[in-house]
This record gives structure tokens, sequence and C-alpha cells, in this order.
């Protein structure tokens, strides 16, 4: 069910009055930066790549936070890290990213 544009999604979804076949999850990334992306302005290199995902299981939301990092330019190199969180856009009929972004870091 897309629940975009509906007022008071997040109580339709807590008591029932609306499904979805989603769950909502945080991912945190680690890896490396490999190509500029006119949207996100950061330098190649290291970094972290954080995104909000609903998704059918933590597996699917890993795979998104992969193609979607490699289709921007970045490479999970590292750990990935999933969090079961509270959304803050509603589900829509397919899962889906939002919020993305990146947080570069210097080697020591």
């Amino acid at each position: 069910m897309d629940l975009r544009g509906v007022k008071n999604w997040k109580l339709k979804l807590r008591y029932g009055r609306a499904k979805t076949e989603f769950r909502h999850f945080t991912i945190l990334a680690h890896g490396e930066v490999t190509a500029l992306n006119p949207d996100f302005k950061i330098q190649p290199g290291p970094a972290f790549f954080g995104m909000s995902v609903w998704a059918s299981d933590s597996d699917q939301a890993i795979d998104m936070t992969r193609a979607i990092g490699e289709h921007l330019g970045f490479a999970c190199t590292g750990d990935v890290y999933v969090y079961d969180t509270e959304p803050t856009e509603p589900p829509g009929d397919k899962p889906r990213g939002y919020n993305l972004k990146f947080t570069p870091y210097e080697r020591e």
C-alpha cells in the first residue's frame, strides 16, 4: 500500500488501519567513494554511506544499499550495519531508499 500523501500514515500503520509488506531500516555502510557524483559533493576516498530503507527484510535492505551505492559511485568495502528504526517517510508500493548521505573521513 502506497501511503505517501496520506495524513497520519504513522498512526495508521501502528494501529493496523494500513498495512505494508515492508519493514523500515537505517543502514550504515563502510566503503570507498570511487567516482564523483554531482548530487553529492564529496571527493573519492574512504567514507560511510547511510540511508533509510523500506525493504522486505534486512537482506534486501543490504542488497539495496550495495546497489544504490554502486550506482552513485560508492563501493561497500567494509561492514554494513542494519538497524530497525522508525520511519520519517511513508512506505510505497515498492522497496525504496531515502535520506542518502555520505560522510567522508581521512585515513590515519
